[in-house]
């Protein structure tokens, strides 16, 4: 919290290259402080923090509305085109310490493409990433990010109709973190209204787990 008017919500976003995580990020920021193109290498490759303007008309509590403030964590892509494994965690592991190391990380957010089918390995590879960087309460603090939503739905799939013929992969890992997923286009820029739906639901989430914060500190190792 800034001050009793204000709401401030740290986020990172985790996934895949060309997942759309970075334009995810610029989409929950309403900016574009995110680098965001199709490239046939991983585009981001460094920790970036970005900010959003106070937002109005999300939020109330105790009858009285409250300005929010996004805060997103752009991360490096596992698996990377360039750098390891170890690399990534690290990186991602002290970026996380250095800017919510004080406040805590509301949401960790996992971001998958909702056009293409998720693989067991590549779940495993997720979840052991996610256990790795945020510990044994990874499951409290994980919520999924389904992107290229309007894919699914040029194809046909409503979101109901996404979820019913989805994998047992992908339903296994939604089950895990307690059924925390929102569907997003990925256009260029999503409009004020569908960004306003998104940050309910993310603060809906965030109610749910009782308004708590993962701590995080530098690894020692």
């Amino acid at each position: 919290m800034a001050d009793s008017n204000e709401m401030t919500i740290n986020l990172v976003v985790l996934g895949r290259t060309q997942t759309g995580k970075s334009a995810a990020g610029n989409s929950l920021l309403g900016s574009s402080d995110f680098e965001s193109h199709r490239s046939p290498s991983s585009v981001t490759t460094c920790c970036s923090l970005g900010h959003s303007c106070r937002i109005s008309g999300i939020i109330r509590r105790n009858g009285c509305e409250l300005a929010l403030r996004i805060r997103v964590l752009d991360t490096p892509s596992y698996p990377h085109s360039a750098l390891s494994k170890e690399q990534v965690r690290d990186t991602v592991s002290s970026a996380l310490a250095h800017h919510f190391g004080e406040e805590g990380l509301h949401l960790a957010l996992l971001v998958l493409r909702a056009d293409l089918p998720l693989c067991p390995d590549e779940s495993d590879h997720a979840i052991q990433f996610l256990q790795e960087l945020l510990g044994p309460t990874w499951k409290d603090f994980t919520a999924v990010l389904l992107t290229h939503a309007d894919k699914a739905e040029e194809a046909g799939f409503s979101e109901e109709a996404y979820l019913h013929s989805a994998s047992s992969t992908l339903l296994s890992l939604l089950s895990s973190v307690q059924h925390k997923y929102i569907f997003l286009h990925n256009q260029k820029s999503i409009i004020k209204e569908e960004r306003a739906i998104v940050l309910r639901k993310l603060l809906n989430f965030i109610r749910q787990n009782n308004y708590r914060v993962l701590l995080l500190k530098h690894s020692k190792e």
